[in-house]
């Protein structure tokens, strides 16, 4: 059986998620597709808007075949470690292809991006250093390198988010030495951070949170913009676990944490560099919302996603040494859920896996699974009361999705 692998977050999965997972079937002639998914806090430093399992079967229903998690170690990082990480799970679970979304949708200028910027590493190196030094943030710093460099037309645009990750995954699967070919899809309609519904079906993401979060908070106004499938669980979910999840929610608990520590100790946490951690604690007393903090600390040096995960590290209690390791790769294939399709699929290549497969967690230990449950509880304190406790429960009690046809 022939696999197509994608790495997503599907935060929520959308129409826009819909039409690059039936394209990424349609082009690679793909048998089953597999899901390398980002656990219940994501790679922009906040918390998942339903958690892990009611976004696994939103895919499941939706056509994914199979969604293994990506853990909270390489799904809380920068583009280079998140993508390192998903490559690994993709190839590992025996994709023949990997098909990710971007704003070029032509694999051949990546190529040549890649071959150009191995050319000119030194000099490419000395600019991100100058442009860092004129008090940019890195991925501007990156972009403004690059374009400084004097590049064609053929080459990708790095200010471009998706171009990015898209850079990064073919460079794993060549550092990793992977089997798996790259493929790319034009992205729809919608750009990855629209706060704005842009047409009348496609939305990203971050415009059908606003919505849910926004004045009216209505589940209906979003329900164009999103298979029936994924507006029913959306549903349930505020019905079952009394809301969504946002910054909002954790900022109590992160204000808490940080008038108790020191700036000896917040320095230990993992991305609190260059005396942010004074700016966090400065700013910490006189904010009433996490909205205004993050005003409060926001600069030019630092992106509002860079800062989003200083926070996410400080609330969960994630340390320095704890995620600077030389991994690139996971240790396992944590399952979160399977069609009919995909369990065929895994009990056809499961003697053949190079890493264990992971379905229950008793009998199954390591670094990167404590770590999960660790940020699994914290998630869990986003809601109260019934809902908690069930958030609670779900991490060790919970089986895999089985999905039946």
């Amino acid at each position: 059986m022939k696999a197509v692998g994608v790495v997503v977050e599907y935060n929520p999965f959308h129409n826009g998620h819909l039409y690059h997972l039936q394209q990424a079937k349609e082009q690679t002639g793909a048998d089953v597709s597999i899901a390398a998914m980002s656990g219940n806090f994501l790679q922009r430093g906040e918390p998942a808007l339903v958690s892990k399992w009611a976004r696994t079967r939103m895919a499941l229903e939706a056509g994914v075949d199979i969604v293994f998690e990506l853990p909270y170690r390489f799904a809380t990082q920068h583009a280079e470690t998140f993508a390192e990480g998903s490559v690994s799970i993709l190839s590992a679970a025996g994709c023949d292809t990997l098909c990710f979304g971007s704003e070029s949708g032509d694999l051949e200028s990546f190529h040549n991006t890649i071959v150009f910027l191995e050319e000119n590493h030194e000099a490419f190196q000395e600019k991100i250093k100058f442009f860092t030094g004129e008090g940019h943030s890195y991925p501007k710093s990156l972009a403004l390198g690059f374009q400084s460099l004097a590049p064609s037309d053929s080459f990708i645009d790095i200010s471009r988010p998706n171009n990015i990750l898209g850079l990064h995954y073919i460079q794993a699967i060549i550092s990793q030495k992977s089997s798996m070919k790259p493929e790319t899809i034009t992205r729809k309609n919608a750009g990855y951070h629209d706060e704005h519904f842009a047409s009348a079906t496609i939305a990203s993401a971050t415009s059908i949170r606003k919505a849910l979060f926004g004045t009216a908070g209505e589940i209906g106004t979003i329900k164009q913009y999103v298979p029936e499938t994924t507006y029913e669980q959306l549903i349930n979910y505020k019905e079952h676990y009394g809301g969504f999840h946002s910054w909002e929610n954790y900022w109590p608990l992160l204000k808490y944490k940080l008038l108790q520590s020191t700036p000896s100790e917040l320095k230990d946490f993992y991305e609190v560099e260059e005396g942010l951690e004074n700016r966090l604690l400065a700013a910490a007393g006189s904010s009433d919302s996490f909205q205004q903090f993050m005003e409060s600390i926001k600069t030019k040096r630092y992106t509002w996603t860079r800062l989003q995960r200083v926070c996410l590290h400080i609330l969960t209690n994630t340390r320095k040494d704890t995620m600077k390791t030389n991994q690139k790769t996971v240790n396992y294939l944590r399952l979160l859920g399977a069609t009919e399709k995909g369990r065929s699929y895994l009990n056809s290549i499961k003697k053949d896996l190079s890493l264990p497969l992971v379905a229950k967690l008793s009998g199954f230990t390591d670094p990167d699974i404590e770590l999960d449950i660790k940020a699994s509880k914290i998630y869990a304190l986003g809601q109260s009361g019934k809902g908690q406790e069930q958030l609670l429960s779900e991490e060790f009690g919970r089986p895999p999705i089985m999905l039946k046809s």
